[in-house]
């Protein structure tokens, strides 16, 4: 639903077998330390709202449950997955997932492959809250000159500073690196293309002392690398 309160959307899958562990088994559950449903792999694809793929992250461990991870965000009831990697902006991730039970979670509806999948907008499906606790491989980083961070006047590209600072409503360049794949991509390590630009992927937020700042555009610089 979201990245970073940034609403995105995108399709998840798994791929699970049941295991049914009991601290207390009946009939059909096995004897365990912990109480979980199956062992699973999860792949979530995410897309921006717009429909741009953004990239996807992998997960495998044991669902339903408890406990939860040790150290998962407190909105984590149940489940135990790792974060076994990513592909785009998730290329390299790692951490946890789990499952935040609400009053919102809604069954599984069990159907046929038979069925027609319109039946599956009409009667619904399940609902269930995901947390991706995401540790990525690379972040991004404000660079800097000798004289202070890399922001400038995008009219002349000439540095802000105390001698010459930004005026209210003024359009200024930021300049980082690790904002991850683009569009259209370019290879591992080769620099940005000129034309045409090279469009960042994913959705790009900016703060200033804590506050939203509006974000016209991000684009690798041409010649750069990662840059």
């Amino acid at each position: 639903m979201a990245v970073n309160g940034q609403r995105v959307q995108g399709t998840y899958t798994r791929t699970a077998r049941a295991v049914l562990l009991n601290t207390a088994p009946g009939p059909g559950q096995a004897i365990a330390d912990t109480v979980r449903n199956a062992a699973a792999a999860d792949s979530f694809e995410i897309l921006k709202s717009d429909g741009t793929p953004i990239g996807t992250i992998m997960s495998y461990g044991f669902s339903g449950g408890i406990p939860p991870p040790p150290g998962a965000p407190l909105s984590v009831a149940q489940a135990n997955f790792a974060i076994t990697g990513g592909t785009g902006a998730f290329l390299g991730a790692r951490g946890q997932v789990g499952v935040a039970v609400t009053a919102q979670t809604i069954a599984i509806r069990q159907a046929s492959v038979t069925e027609d999948p319109a039946n599956r907008r009409r009667n619904g499906g399940g609902h269930a809250t995901f947390v991706l606790h995401v540790i990525p491989m690379s972040v991004p980083q404000i660079m800097f000159t000798t004289n202070g961070p890399a922001v400038t006047h995008c009219a002349d590209f000439t540095l802000v500073t105390a001698a010459k600072p930004a005026a209210a409503g003024e359009n200024l360049c930021l300049f980082a690196t690790g904002l991850g794949p683009t569009r259209p991509g370019v290879d591992p390590g080769q620099p940005f293309p000129s034309s045409p630009l090279a469009l960042v992927n994913s959705p790009v937020q900016v703060t200033v002392n804590g506050t939203n700042a509006q974000v016209i555009g991000a684009a690798g610089y041409p010649g750069a690398v990662d840059g």
